[in-house]
């Protein structure tokens, strides 16, 4: 056993090595200054082939005041609200200390317990990095800070410090930026509001950063802002700092601020271009706005300025053709989004991401959630049945010439045979476009012609968590996801237009996929930062699957809803997508090299509703395979001019055809007497005679799909029925159009085909042609 003299011996000598310790780290730090931290500099973003596309941040949004100029009310405010004791405490709180200590060594973060002075200091001096050491550090300066200052020159600073949001440092930014007037000139109700802020204003503006996280939306913002600002004003009128009478003033009325302005050189694109390379910057680092906010970096993009600007245009053409918002109600309030990823690679080169913040708009349309894509969704559920295939093919894909009903209105069933049900009790029904019976017919025509019903029923029987899978594989983020309902497979879900086509660059890579990228790398001081490396790529889905896909959407433009893309003159496959009540529009498109998404929806500006878009443009709806379609060909054509066309890999026979119960077996002849001349009145169902079993054509003859197949069904016979098209499972037949309108202005309500643009045809046609 040691001697008491040994121990007493060692406890002094720790004590007092801890003594000089202490004394020497109080020795070596040295007072923060306000005015140092009023120091910026300017963020400079660069094209993706390196020439400089703007400067910002230029550090006219900081100025300090003297105590003199900050009213009581708002020192009160920040008092009441974050240190009551700050006039009494030595400036540390070393309770608070001891726990971030704890905590760090449980492995979670240091931050907790700041007084004001410490958080004066950490504004000031220190970095924002959470360590033991940083921590330490703050507290030998707080203590200094506290014996060498008055307590009023240390609100003074952190009231000059402290960042506000919407890139303003210290009180008197803020009051300008805000409410436009001088700090001096606040009411102590807008001063509460202001103390809210320091609390983080990235989710108490009440005008929403839902660009730099989905949660910090406008409406959930709004709530957190007047929750806290009324909890203030509450707490100055406990602290006996607001009488009666103040505080009833005070809290009457919500002090709503003034709206965002765009800031010099946030004009057009460019103002979206940063907010989404400034988003990436901030999730791929340690930055933090603040720090970011105060400027000296450089960042490095990947946006190419012809890409931004041919898209841009494209939008403003189609804009001018189409819209009359002076003269036409009905268009007014419209937004498209738009964004053009490369495949394989992720990188994006170009957005749109709506007016401009010069116009008074801030939300980066390309870059937001929340309009659904209806049926731009179907690929994910035909994809993950070639993959998974469904619950009676025992994990055998299903090929896309399996046949499933397209009537409307069709009760949908669970996999145990049952029907589903509403929560009212009552039996689900899907509904199509239109009341066209379809009967059976394969998932490549429902493709074809966006077909609902076949698709609800499809992702019903492979499962909606294996299509969420397959999506999310490809890019789509978490929060985008829908309830897994029938109606999730024909797009409830509302992810932005970047990850849209990201995704579907997924396909065009032949199943590989690379998460969207905007940022190459980041230097400040001439140092490049870490966390910018290009995003691994991985095989999100089976090669064949991604290709037989993608056989499907060139169908879609050849022949179906999306025939307007035609005119791009490449190779190209796509889905167009329309939601209930017409509230938005998609076309989603790519060729081997680019994969672009275009949006269109209608909103109201106060509450950010989606508005129907019947009526807009002057037609009765609006289609994907219509202005959407027009946006993506014209910036197509310029995006990929001088390029050549790889096409698409030819993709190979997959899984095996799995018709639905119910389908015809085995298939029946049809036989079809023609008219003399189309006709726009229905004609009678034909007649339909079931033979013995027979020799008969491959499923790629019968249905019009084989050029080097001739006679019963052959890809060259001519179109039978009412059709009068040209022969194979695409024009022609008694089965003509349906589904999305490839025109503004015709809709087939007789099924026959004569009255749809080119008279799209169905599989009667092809087997008779």
């Amino acid at each position: 056993m040691p001697s008491w003299k040994l121990v007493s011996g060692l406890f002094i000598g720790f004590v007092g090595s801890l003594v000089v310790m202490v004394g020497v780290g109080y020795a070596m730090v040295s007072i923060p200054n306000e005015n140092d931290a009023a120091k910026s500099q300017n963020n400079v973003y660069f094209w993706a082939d390196g020439t400089q596309m703007v400067a910002t941040g230029t550090g006219v949004n900081r100025q300090n005041v003297t105590i003199d100029k900050i009213p009581e009310a708002m020192q009160w405010a920040v008092i009441s609200a974050e240190n009551k004791s700050f006039y009494d405490d030595s400036g540390v709180d070393p309770m608070g200390i001891a726990r971030a200590l704890a905590n760090m060594a449980r492995g979670g973060q240091t931050q907790g317990g700041s007084t004001i002075t410490q958080q004066f200091v950490k504004n000031t001096y220190l970095s924002q990095e959470q360590t033991v050491t940083r921590k330490f550090k703050e507290m030998f300066i707080s203590i200094k800070v506290g014996t060498k200052l008055d307590k009023k020159q240390i609100l003074q600073g952190y009231l000059n410090t402290s960042y506000y949001g919407r890139g303003a440092y210290g009180i008197q930014a803020a009051a300008q930026t805000y409410y436009g007037v001088n700090a001096v000139d606040l009411t102590p109700s807008q001063c509460a509001f202001l103390a809210a802020l320091l609390k983080g204003p990235t989710y108490y503006d009440p005008a929403g950063n839902a660009d730099l996280d989905p949660s910090a939306n406008a409406k959930d913002n709004l709530h957190r802002s007047q929750e806290r600002w009324s909890w203030i004003l509450g707490e100055m009128h406990k602290d006996k700092h607001l009488t009666d009478e103040q505080y009833q003033l005070a809290h009457s009325k919500y002090p709503k601020p003034q709206g965002r302005k765009a800031s010099k050189n946030m004009t057009g694109q460019i103002s979206y271009l940063v907010d989404t390379a400034k988003k990436y910057v901030l999730n791929h680092s340690k930055i933090t706005e603040a720090q970011f906010d105060q400027g000296g970096y450089q960042i490095y993009t990947t946006f190419e300025k012809k890409s931004v600007d041919a898209l841009s245009a494209a939008v403003k053409k189609v804009q001018k053709d189409r819209l009359d918002p002076k003269h036409r109600d009905l268009d007014k309030y419209v937004q498209f989004g738009a964004a053009s990823v490369v495949p394989k690679d992720g990188a994006i080169v170009a957005l749109y991401g709506g007016d401009g913040y010069e116009n008074g708009h801030f939300t980066n349309n390309a870059d937001t959630s929340g309009v659904p894509v209806g049926s731009t969704w179907k690929p994910f559920v035909l994809a993950a049945a070639m993959e998974y295939g469904t619950y009676k093919s025992e994990g055998e894909g299903i090929s896309p010439l399996s046949k499933y009903n397209g009537n409307d209105k069709l009760k949908v069933r669970n996999q145990d045979g049952s029907y589903v049900l509403k929560k009212d009790g009552s039996v689900f029904y899907q509904r199509n476009e239109g009341p066209k019976p379809w009967g059976y017919i394969t998932l490549r025509k429902a493709m074809e012609q966006s077909i609902n019903t076949p698709f609800v029923q499809l992702g019903m029987d492979v499962g909606m968590s294996k299509v969420r899978d397959v999506a999310k594989a490809s890019g789509i983020l978490d929060a985008s996801f829908a309830d897994l309902n029938p109606s999730f497979a024909i797009g409830t879900s509302t992810p932005s237009a970047i990850r849209m086509a990201d995704a579907y660059a997924t396909f065009a890579a032949s199943g590989q996929h690379t998460d969207p990228y905007s940022v190459t790398s980041v230097k400040k001081e001439g140092q490049e930062l870490p966390g910018f490396t290009k995003p691994r790529r991985t095989q999100a889905m089976p090669e064949n699957v991604a290709n037989n896909v993608t056989d499907t959407l060139e169908n879609v433009i050849q022949n179906g809803t999306g025939q307007n893309a035609k005119a791009l003159g490449r190779t190209a496959a796509g889905k167009t997508g329309t939601t209930d009540s017409n509230k938005s529009a998609w076309f989603v498109g790519y060729t081997r090299q680019l994969s672009t998404s275009v949006a269109m929806f209608r909103e109201n500006p106060k509450d950010h509703e989606l508005l129907s878009m019947n009526g807009t443009a002057g037609v009765d709806s609006i289609h994907g395979g219509d202005i959407p379609t027009q946006v993506w060909t014209e910036y197509m054509k310029a995006a990929l001019k001088g390029k050549n066309d790889p096409g698409f890999p030819d993709p190979t026979e997959i899984g095996k055809v799995q018709d639905e119960a119910g389908a015809p077996s085995p298939t029946p002849s049809v036989t079809i007497t023609p008219s003399a001349t189309p006709s726009d009145t229905p004609t009678p169902t034909p007649s339909v005679t079931t033979t013995s079993p027979s020799p008969t054509p491959s499923e790629s003859c019968q249905f019009g799909w084989d050029p080097n197949c001739n006679g019963n069904g052959g890809g060259n016979g001519n179109g039978g029925g009412n059709g009068n098209g040209t022969g194979g499972v695409d024009t022609g037949g008694v089965d003509g159009g349906g589904g999305e309108s490839p025109s503004p202005t015709v809709t087939d309500t007789t099924g026959t085909g004569t009255t749809r643009g080119n008279g799209n045809g169905g599989f009667f046609g092809g087997q008779n042609g």
